[in-house]
C-alpha cells in the first residue's frame, strides 16, 4: 500500500503530465497548485504564482465570470462550465507558450472551463479550474460553417450569371406567398425573356452569349433594391422577378423600367428580324391579392398568370410589357 507521499507525489506527476491546464485554489482563493501545461501555455512558472491570490495574477478576470464560478465553487459546492461561446479566451494563454506571448499579433488559444469544488477531509474545500485547449475544434467548426455557406450559396446561385437561381426562386415564392397571406399584402411577379436570344446565340456564339445574360442579369439585379425582392435565373434567357408588397401599378412600373434599362444597354443584335437591331427584353406581370375573393393566392396561378402575360408580349411584337388580365 503505498504510503501518502507516494500517492502526493503519484498524483503530482499525473496532474503534471494531462494535457490540460489545472489550477487549484484553496479556500482564501490562493494557488496552491498550478501544473506544467499552464507553465507551458502562459508567461508564469509555478514557482512565480503558488501562493499567490488568483486575482493578483489574473487581475483582468475579476469581477468576470470566472470570478463568480469561483466563488459558486467555494462558497456554494457549486460546479460551473463556462460556455465557449460566450467565454472564448479569458486566460491569456497561447498554444506557442512563452514564444507566442512575446508576438502581440498572436491570438490567444480558444479555450473551454470547468470549475469545480473539491472537499477534502481534512481541510477545507478547495476548487479546481480545468481549462481545455479547443483552439483546433473552433477552427474546424469557423471552416464548416465557412463551407457550408458556400455550399449553400452555390445551391441558391446560377453559376453563370450569379443571381439566385431556380431553385432559390421556388423556396423564395413559397415563401413570400406565406407571408402574403399572413399579411394580406399584394405580391407580384415577372417573367422576363430576352428577346430572339436563340438567334443572338447562333449568331455571335455561346461565349458571347452567355455574356449578354451575365450584362442583363446584372442590370436588372441591381434595379431591386428592397431586400425582399428577387431576381432568379428562371430558365435559359428567361428571369423571373418575385416583388412583395407591390400591386399591379407598382409591378407595370418597375417591369416598364427594367424593359428600358436593357434597352438602353444597347448590346448589338443584327438578326432581331426588325429594325431596332440590339437586345431587348418581353415582360410578362402578374398580381395576386388576398383581398380579391376570385383570386385565391396560389403559386401555380401567379406563375401561369405571368407566363401567359409574357406569351402575349412575344405574340404582340416583343420588347414590351404585358399585364395579366383576369
Amino acid at each position: 500500500m503505498p504510503d501518502a507521499v507516494h500517492r502526493l507525489s503519484l498524483l503530482e506527476s499525473i496532474i503534471g503530465a494531462v494535457n490540460l491546464g489545472a489550477i487549484v485554489l484553496d479556500e482564501t482563493g490562493r494557488i496552491v497548485l498550478w501544473n506544467q501545461w499552464m507553465s507551458r501555455h502562459s508567461a508564469w512558472s509555478a514557482d512565480a504564482v503558488l501562493g499567490r491570490d488568483f486575482f493578483e495574477v489574473f487581475p483582468e478576470l475579476q469581477h468576470k465570470r470566472i470570478d463568480s464560478a469561483i466563488r459558486q465553487a467555494l462558497r456554494d459546492n457549486f460546479q460551473s462550465l463556462l460556455s465557449q461561446t460566450l467565454h472564448k479566451a479569458p486566460f491569456a494563454l497561447y498554444t506557442h507558450g512563452a514564444a507566442a506571448i512575446e508576438n502581440a499579433a498572436q491570438e490567444r488559444m480558444q479555450q473551454a472551463i470547468a470549475v469545480t469544488p473539491i472537499n477534502l477531509s481534512d481541510s477545507p474545500r478547495h476548487c479546481l479550474i480545468q481549462i481545455n485547449d479547443v483552439t483546433i475544434a473552433v477552427g474546424r467548426e469557423k471552416l464548416l460553417r465557412e463551407q457550408t455557406m458556400v455550399l449553400r450559396s452555390q445551391t441558391f446561385s446560377d453559376g453563370l450569371t450569379g443571381i439566385a437561381n431556380r431553385r432559390h426562386f421556388d423556396v423564395a415564392i413559397e415563401r413570400e406567398m406565406r407571408r402574403a397571406m399572413r399579411n394580406s399584402s399584394p405580391l407580384s411577379l415577372l417573367m422576363i425573356d430576352i428577346d430572339h436570344f436563340k438567334d443572338y446565340n447562333d449568331h455571335y456564339g455561346h461565349q458571347q452569349g452567355d455574356g449578354c445574360l451575365i450584362q442583363v442579369a446584372a442590370e436588372l439585379a441591381a434595379m431591386l433594391q428592397r431586400p425582399t425582392d428577387l431576381l432568379a435565373r428562371y430558365g435559359g434567357e428567361e428571369f423571373a422577378a418575385i416583388l412583395p408588397d407591390s400591386d399591379a401599378a407598382q409591378a407595370l412600373q418597375m417591369a416598364e423600367a427594367m424593359r428600358q434599362r436593357v434597352a438602353e444597354l444597347r448590346i448589338p443584335h443584327e438578326k432581331t428580324g426588325n429594325d431596332l437591331k440590339h437586345i431587348t427584353v418581353s415582360i410578362g406581370v402578374a398580381t395576386q391579392h388576398t383581398h380579391l375573393p376570385h383570386q385565391p393566392l396560389d403559386i401555380a396561378a401567379l406563375i401561369g398568370g405571368a407566363d401567359r402575360a409574357l406569351y402575349l408580349a412575344k405574340r404582340s411584337g416583343r420588347n414590351r410589357v404585358t399585364v395579366q388580365t383576369t
